[in-house]
């Protein structure tokens, strides 16, 4: 580690599956970070319903500040992401009343259909919030809480998304972070705050939630309890972009704003950073999403359906194909015949399918076209099917943002940034560059809304140059064009049916 003295900015990043800590440092332009520890997120089923362990995850907390403090490190602050739409009822005596509901939860599976018959209309709710309709949002699953007589919802006086609670946890200080918000469906992009109406909806108020603050503001300072717990003096927490995609997004090292984003793992989010929220017939007729960003901008994306198809069908494979590492694996798909079977990787038939395997060769039986059978021509089956997603969503993008119409670069974030042939085939199917890079981006844009905060950088067009700095970005270029526009229009054709 580096010696004392040095401002080092404290992350932690929680994930649906596992989170970790992480410190990380300015030093000669660049971002110089290490990994302090890792941990596993469980999913609690019991009776009926899934919830996660908040008090693990704070005890996850406690554990690596003590580590960072045992090395005499000069922690300048704080910072929580988290995945989205999650919350915890908190009790007017301020404690923690039951452990928060997942999203995964059963609860959530009519709640949106319910809601849409019998509260608001689906054009109504999206020309408020202009956010995607998804049954776990927020404002289902409390309406779903409400309809059942929730106990908790029933008795809390405060409710806190995840990365606020979290905060509050360590500070005592009750906020509600603009981009955790955002993903709601009960925020108001266009005031910036939560709308009273549809708070009633569900039978809440404003005051049931903390001060909206943005991105970079400090919530407090740790509690004397967690000093003493830690060994740390009073540092400043600081609210970062809270949802861990409006911090992988911040990390984006984009030199202008003519570029688009795609942050790539088990989930893809295609988008663009706009400055004033997109809320119109054709982004509500395909389901764009206006989630908040940094310095006040709007993340205007769609959700893809990613390697999840591909996760999910490696878990089915026999043993042999599974202790294949993944180049080798997909290596073997890149020598079957491309395009010869193509899905809508969005379609409902894969959302959680018994069988992924099955429900991929059903959907080629039922359009017409070769059944993929072994594990290379399923894999390339998906491979080739996500780029030309990736295509249809980026030329959506286009129509949708005029100013965006020149988009000159894709970058490609996070896990996903490391399939290299994935990454060339989103290259030919866009028609435009692809940087891929960097693959920890939650964590990076965690640390840099920090040290903005603390005045080491300026802007996020400073942030974003430390960070290309600090990245070895790899680039592809377009090939084969015309193969890959018969095969767009080929695409186009099986999924209208």
């Amino acid at each position: 580690m580096n010696k004392i003295g040095k401002p080092h900015f404290f992350a932690v990043d929680l994930g649906a599956t596992s989170g970790r800590t992480i410190v990380g440092h300015i030093e000669e332009g660049q971002l110089i970070q290490e990994e302090v520890t890792r941990f596993p997120n469980n999913l609690i089923e019991q009776g009926g319903h899934y919830y996660w362990d908040i008090h693990a995850l704070y005890f996850e907390m406690i554990r690596g500040l003590k580590e960072v403090a045992q090395r005499k490190l000069n922690i300048t602050s704080i910072g929580i992401d988290t995945w989205g739409v999650d919350f915890v009822c908190i009790g007017e005596d301020g404690a923690i009343l039951r452990n928060p509901r997942a999203y995964r939860d059963p609860i959530t599976f009519e709640a949106m259909d319910n809601y849409l018959q019998e509260v608001a209309t689906r054009r109504e709710v999206y020309d408020v919030t202009g956010i995607q309709f998804l049954n776990f949002n927020s404002l289902f699953q409390l309406y779903a809480m409400q309809r059942e007589g929730n106990a908790a919802l029933k008795h809390a006086k405060k409710i806190l998304f995840i990365p606020d609670a979290l905060s509050w946890m360590l500070t005592g200080e009750m906020v509600c972070e603009y981009t955790i918000a955002s993903t709601s469906q009960m925020l108001n992009p266009r005031t910036k705050d939560l709308d009273e109406k549809l708070l009633a909806s569900v039978g809440l108020d404003r005051d049931m939630f903390g001060r909206m603050v943005m991105p970079g503001t400090v919530v407090g300072t740790l509690t004397e309890e967690v000093q003493r717990l830690t060994g740390l003096g009073a540092v400043p927490v600081v609210a970062v972009a809270g949802h861990d995609t409006a911090s992988a997004v911040a990390a984006v090292p984009a030199k202008d704003e003519q570029f688009a984003y795609l942050s790539s793992g088990t989930w893809s989010l295609m988008g663009i950073e706009t400055k004033e929220p997109i809320i119109s017939d054709l982004s509500f007729e395909r389901n764009f999403t206006n989630e908040g960003g940094i310095e006040g901008t709007t993340r205007f994306l769609k959700n893809i359906c990613g390697m999840w198809l591909y996760e999910r069908c490696r878990l089915e494979w026999p043993e042999e194909v599974r202790q294949l590492s993944h180049p080798e694996l997909q290596g073997q798909a890149m020598t079957v015949e491309p395009f010869r079977s193509l899905i809508n990787p969005d379609d409902a038939a894969f959302a959680a399918p018994t069988s992924m395997i099955g429900a991929i060769q059903d959907y080629c039986r039922q359009t017409h076209q070769p059944v993929p059978e072994t594990p290379a021509e399923i894999c390339r089956c998906i491979f080739d099917s996500l780029a030309l997603r990736y295509r249809q969503v980026f030329e959506w993008l286009k129509d949708l943002a005029s100013s965006n119409e020149h988009l000159s670069t894709l970058h490609i974030i996070g896990g996903g940034s490391l399939n290299k042939y994935l990454n060339q085939f989103t290259a030919n199917a866009t028609g435009v560059t692809v940087l891929a890079g960097p693959q920890e981006c939650t964590a990076i844009g965690n640390i840099m809304v920090q040290a903005k905060a603390a005045g080491c950088v300026n802007d996020i067009w400073e942030m974003r140059r430390i960070i290309a700095n600090s990245t070895e970005m790899v680039r592809y270029t377009p090939e084969d064009k015309e193969t890959w526009d018969n095969a767009y229009n080929k695409y186009l054709n099986i999924t209208k049916k």
